[in-house]
């Protein structure tokens, strides 16, 4: 086949080249993160990638938003508050899960060389949709099961707090064990407590 007929253009390739990246990420780390690295993945030249992105900071902010845009987080709807916040957290603790692989890449190097900080990655990509423990919680408040007034930014994103924590301080995806712990434990008798 003609290589002209089957060269990669346009919103293809730079998916192809964006799902590279994301390989190249999460296989080795952000230390082998580079241009040569990513490129010899996608089966392409580095001008390729310098056309696109003029560092390997906004190469990675690129790959994070693709991916995360790419794979929006499932929102379980078990019928009760406390079962789908432990299926979002065994979710996250997938191997095919963003959050999971992304600090996976993250804990592998010094966050000083990746030039964004994890909360900065973390908002790149989930751009402006709302969180899958958002959405758990407004349904929680529709039924009745949660306090409202308790839902502070802060008690919003705690499930996912203690999951980072744990992956960070681990190197690991929190085990069950933990994700039900982290659930019956510290965020229900928040999130339940009535004024």
């Amino acid at each position: 086949m003609d290589a002209a007929k089957t060269r990669r253009r346009g919103a293809e390739l730079k998916d192809a080249l964006l799902t590279a990246a994301w390989e190249q990420l999460v296989a080795d780390g952000y230390g082998r993160f580079t241009f040569d690295t990513v490129a010899e993945r996608a089966r392409t030249s580095k001008p390729v990638l310098y056309r696109r992105w003029g560092n390997r900071e906004e190469l990675l902010r690129a790959t994070v938003r693709h991916r995360g845009a790419s794979l929006p987080p499932a929102v379980p709807d078990t019928g009760n508050v406390r079962d789908d916040l432990i299926e979002a957290l065994r979710s996250a603790a997938g191997p095919e899960n963003s959050v999971a692989a992304m600090l996976t890449a993250l804990a592998s190097s010094h966050f000083d060389d990746v030039g964004l900080t994890p909360g900065e990655l973390r908002a790149e990509m989930l751009g402006s949709r709302t969180s899958s423990v958002s959405a758990i919680l407004e349904r929680a408040v529709a039924r009745g099961e949660v306090d409202a007034c308790a839902l502070t930014p802060r008690i919003v994103d705690l499930p996912f707090t203690l999951f980072r924590h744990e992956y960070v301080m681990t190197f690991a995806p929190p085990t069950d064990a933990a994700i039900v712990e982290f659930i019956d434990e510290i965020v229900m008798p928040l999130i339940t407590q009535r004024s």
